[in-house]
């Protein structure tokens, strides 16, 4: 579609939306639609409830959040489940200021962003609308104009309760320009905007010698007080604050911690009692989400500070920590990588996965457990089957630790080092070792990082190189193998015959001569040594494997190459080792015969077919793979 024409569109989309009518039509609307009477927090529960929730395993995940960021469902789901939910049913929570704290790009800016482009989006919608009373610069809830002696009452028949009172610059108005006549008070709808400055404010504090509090509260017009006469008169006052446009949604408070005092007592007047003073009149009410972020060192240093302990009670601290899923850390990569100006650069499969491993593994604390390494860690983390383990071994190690994930390195630098690879190569394509060489150099031009935090970095990368390697190895083997996953499931199915006649001490048909012979027990073991079963272990190994077939077939279920871990990995294992020699003598050739070149070409269009490779970066792959055999 032309883009003049989905302006036009959008244009015209707008103009339905819009509403005005008195406050006698909006009685009505109310009693049709309730949920437009909705608090501020309200509002934003409904916002990230109605866009879904699904549940995984027990666990609330909000699909609100679902493109943007990136494992943190757990910090997600405690801030729906802590904060927003008990806010929208009006508990105390409410009342309290909302810090975010967590490690730098850690995605609290990006939360508070998508709250503030979801609300905008939401005002546009049926269930979201706000309306307000119409010419208010504050936007203010109509049903203020109930007198409060009446606001019982109308609970009971509207089921709505009100809080706060009539702005000044309304009470005057309803008095001046309506004789006292409510139900004739203009009201209209209003769509929330942060350009707009409708229902959406951000406060970033400046030199406190130079700021002033009307940048929160507003100030007076003084070339309106020869005309009006009064600085009390509510005409002659700008009610232009971040806390008056930000009324009814939401207000973002960047560096909260790092304000002047004078600021922070209008926020606890606001959150706690639901109103702020400005200028010469009554307190002022407001109905908004006050939202900050910080990261931890200031956050401990703010509570260390006996002059705030005031403020630490009317604060709920909700940690943000950096994802530890190697699977969502790619996901941020190639988010980051897609929104910049090199997304046509060709990242070689595993690329970012093997930095994302990198990332994790400084972000992660050493287990308490002995029999779990930091790699096995990484796995179960992700959610991967390792053998021996399972996910309530998971939960107890997340219990290990309270800070796990506020420390350790950021995806923008990771993200910085692929950039400058993709840059100084001036190549079209980037792969794995590209990218932790780039990694390694960078920790030396790192400014926090210190040389005991570097000497342990540079360990994990070097996991992570001894990670990518066995990546790599299992890539070429699977492009080796002509019609893999035939040739793997022919190799089981034979190993399986074998044990089932090994286990019932049965004797086995040879399918050329019919005659009965042995099983072999040469190919059973070539195939139990690829994963260091021993002589001794291999009875109990082979009639585990004949109690999992026993227990698939008792469900209905087939028994498949896929159906037991350690047995797929022996099958791949012993697949690979029968082709090392071809592998080797393939990839490091110098001077290929023709025979050796199809082969090679062949694997070549397998990684580009079937594995996502460039001709480049594959033929990198099988060099790479080939001096790894040779050493």
């Amino acid at each position: 579609m032309d883009i003049l024409k989905r302006i036009e569109h959008y244009r015209e989309e707008e103009e339905k939306l819009k509403w005005e009518g008195t406050f006698a039509q909006y009685l009505d609307l109310l009693k049709e639609k309730p949920w437009i009477g909705q608090s501020a927090h309200s509002r934003v529960f409904n916002m990230i409830k109605d866009a879904g929730v699904e549940e995984v395993e027990g666990k609330r995940k909000y699909k609100f959040f679902s493109n943007q960021l990136f494992g943190l469902e757990e910090a997600l789901e405690r801030l729906v489940e802590e904060y927003f939910h008990p806010a929208a049913k009006r508990l105390d929570v409410r009342k309290r200021i909302l810090l975010l704290m967590g490690p730098v790009s850690g995605g609290k800016s990006t939360l508070v962003s998508m709250l503030k482009r979801g609300l905008e989006q939401y005002s546009r919608t049926e269930r979201g609308g706000v309306f307000s009373i119409k010419g208010c610069p504050m936007h203010e809830d109509p049903l203020h104009l109930i007198p409060q002696h009446l606001r019982e009452d109308f609970y009971e028949e509207y089921g709505i309760r009100i809080e706060g009172n009539l702005s000044p610059l309304n009470t005057m108005r309803l008095e001046k320009e309506y004789q006292g006549r409510i139900e004739d008070v203009q009201v209209e709808r209003v769509f929330f905007s942060e350009d707009k400055r409708v229902g959406i404010g951000t406060f970033s504090p400046s030199d406190p010698k130079s700021q002033d509090i009307a940048d929160l509260t507003g100030s007076i017009d003084f070339s309106t007080i020869a005309e009006f006469g009064s600085e009390s008169d509510p005409r002659a006052y700008r009610f232009d604050g971040e806390l008056n446009k930000a009324n009814r949604g939401l207000m973002e408070f960047q560096e909260m911690l790092k304000c002047d005092e004078k600021f922070l007592w209008h926020l606890l007047s606001l959150t706690q009692e639901g109103n702020f003073k400005a200028g010469r009149f009554a307190l002022i009410s407001a109905d908004e989400l006050i939202v900050a972020h910080t990261n931890e060192t200031e956050y401990r240093s703010f509570i260390s500070n006996k002059k705030n302990e005031a403020l630490h009670s009317r604060i709920i601290v909700m940690p943000v920590p950096y994802n530890l899923k190697v699977t969502q850390e790619e996901k941020i990569y190639e988010k980051m990588i897609n929104e910049s100006d090199v997304s046509n650069v060709h990242v070689a499969p595993h690329t970012l996965r093997v930095a994302a491993m990198f990332t994790i593994l400084t972000r992660l604390k050493e287990p308490k457990r002995g029999d779990i390494d930091l790699i096995k860690k990484m796995r179960l983390y992700d959610g991967e089957n390792v053998e021996g383990f399972n996910s309530a071994d998971v939960d107890e190690m997340k219990k290990e630790y309270q800070d796990e994930g506020m420390s350790g390195i950021d995806p923008r630098y990771v993200i910085n080092r692929i950039s400058s690879t993709i840059i100084r190569k001036e190549v079209p394509t980037i792969n794995a070792l590209d990218v932790l060489r780039a990694l390694k150099e960078g920790l030396d031009q790192h400014p926090s990082i210190t040389n005991e935090l570097r000497e342990k970095y540079l360990n994990f990368i070097s996991l992570a190189r001894k990670e990518y390697d066995d990546i790599a190895k299992k890539e070429v083997q699977k492009a080796f193998v002509y019609s893999y996953e035939e040739s793997a499931k022919t190799l089981m199915d034979n190993y399986l015959d074998n044990v089932e006649a090994y286990c019932n001490k049965a004797k086995l048909h040879d399918p050329l001569t019919g005659e009965e012979i042995n099983p072999d027990e040469k190919l059973m073991r070539s195939i139990e040594e690829q994963i260091g079963i021993s002589e001794n272990a291999k009875k109990a190994f082979r009639e585990e494997i004949l109690i999992r077939i026993s227990a698939y077939a008792r469900k209905g279920k087939r028994f498949d190459y896929n159906s037991h871990d350690r047995l797929r990995e022996a099958i791949q294992k012993k697949l690979f080792a029968d082709l090392k020699d071809v592998v080797k003598i393939t990839t490091s050739s110098k001077t290929p015969d023709e025979q050796q070149l199809k082969k090679v070409n062949e694997v070549v269009a397998r990684l580009i077919d079937e594995h996502g490779y460039n001709s480049t970066s594959a033929n990198e792959l099988l060099r790479y793979v080939g001096s790894l055999l040779n050493r």
